[in-house]
């Protein structure tokens, strides 16, 4: 799994004013959980850049004071007004310890109800699981192969090892809908199909008329 380095300072003092200052040195404040105490830090907002703004999930080493921490996104904070990033938490990995993490979730295959006309709806792309850190990976690979028209794959029909995930299972992740074009044509195509009994029934019924002529003639000629 991807991971980047990130280098910073502990922090020795909370609160506003301590970090309205940081800020002003364009210093993000952050706390490290999931280990053996919190840790408060700082670090540059540059130094966030490419994990943060990534739809990939991946560790972050975090370097502070001689101690290097591994750890996984766990929440963000952004300025409401400028949008810029103003607090982090984190997650420490411990190598026996289970910890929760929102993994990307990468579709494959060609569907089948695409091939005939449909039109694929993602809805979820990432998936909450619980895991070991030794088992956390970029990617669960989902194969929508074998997704029809009209159907979904929902979360309870994603089976993947090491991993309890904690999403409601009814929930769909993906599907694939009927298409304007399709959704006319068979509107078109029902009426025409109603068509063809209605008018097989009316044969008979004209055969049937035929000879009933032909009598009344006959007993014209009488």
């Amino acid at each position: 799994m991807k991971s980047i380095t990130i280098e910073g300072q502990l922090r020795t003092e909370t609160g506003k004013k301590a970090t309205r200052q940081l800020r002003s040195q364009d210093l993000v404040p952050g706390v490290i959980y999931g280990g053996e105490k919190e840790i408060s830090f700082a670090a540059p907002s540059m130094a966030f850049k490419t994990f943060v703004y990534t739809p990939e999930f991946q560790k972050a080493e975090v370097k502070l004071d001689g101690t290097t921490y591994n750890c996984i996104l766990k929440d963000l904070q952004f300025d409401k007004v400028t949008d810029k990033l103003i607090h982090i938490d984190l997650m420490e990995l411990v190598e026996d310890k289970k910890v929760i993490a929102d993994i990307p979730i990468k579709f494959s295959g060609a569907s089948k109800g695409v091939k005939e006309g449909g039109h694929l709806i993602i809805k979820m792309k990432s998936l909450k699981v619980k895991s070991l850190p030794k088992h956390l990976k970029e990617q669960i690979e989902v194969d929508i192969t074998n997704l029809e028209l009209n159907g979904n794959i929902r979360v309870e029909d994603v089976k993947e090892a090491n991993y309890e995930i904690l999403n409601s299972p009814r929930i769909p992740i993906a599907s694939v809908v009927l298409t304007r074009q399709l959704k006319q044509e068979e509107a078109t195509a029902a009426p025409a199909a109603g068509a063809a009994p209605a008018a097989a029934a009316a044969a008979p019924a004209a055969a049937a008329a035929v000879p009933a002529e032909e009598k009344e003639k006959g007993k014209g000629k009488k």
